[in-house]
């Protein structure tokens, strides 16, 4: 992986750790500030797209204070990327820093209370290092970890999963599984748009065994949380079983794929890759690719399947459920 130490990633890590509950500090203040001012936003996309300017204020911090320490590294952020004009996807091969300052802006708006600041870092295009605030973490590493804190990169932590031995997935996967996924911001009206497409997906996980043509998942319980960010670490940690997205950003999904990999997870496209094979090995999605399908890790089942066994034949029972989806940008 390049060649970045453990002792300098674990540096880019506690810098990103310190640095997301400085502005963890700002995203409060501003909303206690709400209890006299109303809260100002602009629409990005449409009226689920909203920013603030608590989103630029958090990603002018991260970012000032990211530089000052490694001026040659790369930065891509949420809302300097979307105030610009290019749309591609610019991640290279150096060091560089994916952060969204607030995921979720649409609940904060809301003052509902799952919001995330991310902070990602790659080498090789691969999500290395992530902080999410709410304070999950991982630096992905033989010598690495991922881990639940609230006191800083010294204080107390709690080692992710949750669980230190994850149990195997449902031996009937995707029945039985906590599923996570979300409508996102394309709320065009059609019977081939991408909203129409998760409904019917969504639908699909949750009804009986047998149900919808064969397609029904009998998961245990559906959650759409308004933030991708959240969705991902909550897989990672081991509290849901499955993520399923598209039509986010790199932004939305980098800190957490980073956490995801280091607790045994994987995170592949949502759309199956065109020709592959039943027994081929699923590759890892590509960041920039929109399209993210998560499962979290897991030991060994009774039946002796390896955790990567498991996962590929649970990617492969969502794929037969989900309708593909059309998410596009330039190249």
């Amino acid at each position: 992986m390049s060649d970045f130490s453990i002792s300098e990633l674990q540096k880019l890590h506690d810098l990103a750790f310190n640095v997301a509950r400085i502005a963890r500090t700002y995203m409060r203040e501003d909303q206690l500030r709400r209890r006299k001012v109303a809260l100002a936003t602009r629409k990005k996309l449409n009226s689920v797209d909203l920013v603030t300017a608590a989103d630029e204020g958090v990603e002018k911090t991260i970012r000032d204070s990211i530089l000052k320490e490694y001026p040659n590294h790369a930065f891509i952020g949420e809302e300097s990327y979307s105030a610009g004009e290019e749309k591609r996807f610019l991640l290279k091969e150096g060091p560089t820093w994916i952060v969204d300052p607030i995921d979720g802006t649409v609940n904060m708006v809301h003052m509902f209370p799952v919001t995330a600041i991310s902070i990602g870092f790659c080498l090789d295009s691969i999500p290395t290092v992530g902080v999410v605030c709410t304070l999950y973490s991982a630096i992905r590493h033989p010598q690495g970890g991922a881990w639940l804190s609230e006191l800083g990169p010294d204080g107390p932590s709690t080692p992710l999963p949750l669980v230190s031995t994850p149990p195997p997935l449902p031996i009937d996967a995707p029945k039985g599984c906590l599923f996570f996924g979300e409508y996102g911001k394309d709320r065009r009206d059609h019977p081939q748009s991408n909203l129409t497409k998760k409904a019917a997906n969504f639908v699909n996980m949750a009804t009986e065994i047998g149900g919808r043509g064969g397609k029904g998942g009998m998961v245990h319980g559906i959650r759409s949380l308004g933030s991708s960010t959240m969705d991902m670490v909550y897989v990672a940690s081991g509290q849901g079983d499955i993520m399923f997205e598209a039509g986010c950003w790199e932004w939305d999904v980098c800190a957490g794929i980073a956490i995801l990999l280091q607790t045994g997870g994987i995170v592949v496209g949502s759309n199956p890759p065109a020709g592959l094979g039943d027994t081929d090995p699923i590759p890892m999605a590509n960041l920039g690719g929109g399209r993210y399908l998560a499962i979290r890790g897991c030991s060994e089942d009774a039946g002796g399947r390896s955790a990567r066994v498991q996962q590929e034949a649970l990617v492969r029972e969502v794929w037969k459920r989900t309708e593909r989806l059309d998410y596009q940008r330039p190249v």
